[in-house]
């Protein structure tokens, strides 16, 4: 079953998705991003018990916290992953009535040596938990990218008991006052909502052929997100002195490079069927003569991210053709019958020194039955 590292949500869609599939208490999608109600009873948007925090990490946005005011002793936002005894946790709670941040590992649902801090939403604007099989690390960050320790722990026991029957729950609850609400976002992804996703031609699990990053180049010097549409999906550039896609920094177009290395890689997932073909081609269109002349592809599947030590699964080099402006990747049938476990992927495109992160996102094994 999935590790926590793959399970990625910018909450842009419509609904919750799948993966939320134990979500309680009237939590739904609201303007982007996932809303939990804040009443005096108990809502949170939930995972099923399927995953597992052992050697994963995962991160999320809470932009939105509750309000104190009427509540006596709690108003809170929590983040926590928990196992399957009732009350034994990990995670995060922001307390507004304490006006705290504790980062805990609880059973029975306290924990005596959490570590508290003065709740800043700014700096704290980012949690982040991540286990590495030895410890347990909480970390918070303004951005989703500079991140500050808060408290290291010895991994608890029961998180490699538990693997495979975690859930991860985002979660709010007050004990008086008005109704209101907690809001999260940007779970595992810093993607804004600049990336729009299409569908390819026919089934892109087979060998039909589906477009991956179109190119809309804006004409202001701020934050260029014209108006633009693809099949694939779409990644708006502003010109040399602005900003795209989040943070990232566009490039000129008179640089020796392509201009999509400016930009945070596009998210785009593999849906692998054990022990069939698969074949799925990406065209970039950067322009009309754009080619990937010169340049080679590398990409694999790995259990986790590589910084947090995740097992490969699979090296995708052997199975990726450049040419002109399109990347193909064509694994065969005896190489997917080998993949068992899903995981999280990249594709990275390299010229001698220079590497460009092009697409990223997760690995998705559908299990075969004939044999």
């Amino acid at each position: 079953m999935p590790s926590l590292s793959t399970l990625v949500d910018n909450f842009n869609a419509a609904a919750l998705s799948p993966e939320w599939g134990n979500a309680y208490g009237g939590t739904s999608v609201v303007t982007g991003q996932a809303r939990v109600p804040c009443t005096v009873g108990y809502a949170g948007c939930q995972t099923g018990y399927a995953w597992t925090l052992a050697g994963a990490s995962f991160f999320v946005q809470v932009p939105t916290t509750p309000d104190p005011t009427g509540a006596t002793a709690e108003a809170y936002a929590a983040v926590t992953v928990q196992g399957t005894v009732e009350g034994t946790r990990v995670g995060f709670i922001i307390n507004k009535v304490s006006g705290m941040l504790r980062c805990v590992s609880e059973t029975g649902y306290w924990d005596d040596a959490a570590v508290e801090l003065a709740y800043d939403p700014v700096q704290h604007l980012f949690l982040r938990l991540a286990e590495d099989g030895a410890n347990l690390t909480w970390s918070t960050s303004p951005n989703g990218t500079t991140w500050t320790t808060r408290r290291t722990l010895a991994t608890p026991a029961w998180i490699a008991a538990d693997a495979e029957l975690c859930a991860l729950d985002m979660s709010a609850h007050r004990d008086g006052g008005a109704d209101d609400y907690a809001a999260f976002d940007y779970f595992n992804t810093l993607d804004d909502g600049a990336v729009l996703f299409g569908g390819g031609e026919g089934s892109a699990q087979s060998s039909a052929t589906a477009v991956g990053i179109l190119v809309a180049h804006g004409t202001a010097t701020g934050a260029a997100q014209a108006t633009a549409t693809a099949a694939g999906a779409a990644v708006y550039h502003g010109t040399a002195t602005g900003s795209a896609q989040s943070s990232a920094t566009a490039v000129s177009v008179d640089t020796d490079i392509p201009e999509v290395a400016g930009l945070a890689a596009g998210h785009f997932d593999l849906h692998i069927e054990q022990g069939a073909t698969y074949v799925q081609v990406f065209t970039v269109m950067d322009a009309p003569d754009f080619t990937w002349d010169g340049w080679d592809a590398r990409s694999q599947i790995r259990s986790a991210a590589a910084s947090e030590n995740g097992e490969l699964l699979l090296d995708l080099g052997d199975y990726l053709t450049v040419g002109g402006a399109t990347i193909r990747l064509s694994i065969p049938a005896s190489v997917t019958e080998g993949l068992t476990r899903n995981g999280v992927w990249d594709l990275e495109m390299v010229n001698g020194g220079t590497v460009v992160r092009l697409l990223q996102g997760q690995a998705r094994i559908s299990l075969e039955v004939t044999r």
